[in-house]
């Protein structure tokens, strides 16, 4: 089974997708994120409490990439999947705003905005 990120790694996900979720999701209140076995998984927590589980992350040693598979809700389970960039990896804040786009309903959230050079 693959390990758990580090601990300090673990705190600064958390960070950098509260951070996140707060700039991009009014939606949400906050992402929860749970560890087990080099997975993160992680719910979006509703105004009212509730909780809406939305993808889980593959630890592959970077901080910046990680593998994503999108909750299924019919099968109560994460399926491997692809970004909108088309990769199956990228950063947690691109599997964020997938699987936000997905359960918010906001179709935005999967453009990528255009480039500037």
């Amino acid at each position: 089974m693959p390990k758990n990120s580090p601990e300090s790694m673990q705190h600064h996900l958390r960070q950098r997708l509260n951070k996140h979720t707060a700039d991009r999701w009014p939606q949400l209140t906050r992402v929860e994120v749970r560890y087990r076995g080099g997975f993160a998984y992680l719910d979006g927590v509703l105004p009212g409490g509730e909780v809406l589980p939305l993808c889980r992350l593959r630890f592959g040693g970077v901080l910046h990439t990680w593998a994503f598979a999108i909750y299924i809700a019919s099968r109560d389970s994460c399926q491997d999947n692809t970004l909108p960039s088309g990769l199956p990896v990228g950063s947690p804040e691109e599997a964020l705003d997938c699987a936000c786009g997905l359960y918010l309903n906001d179709l935005t959230a999967w453009l990528t905005p255009p480039s500037t050079t």
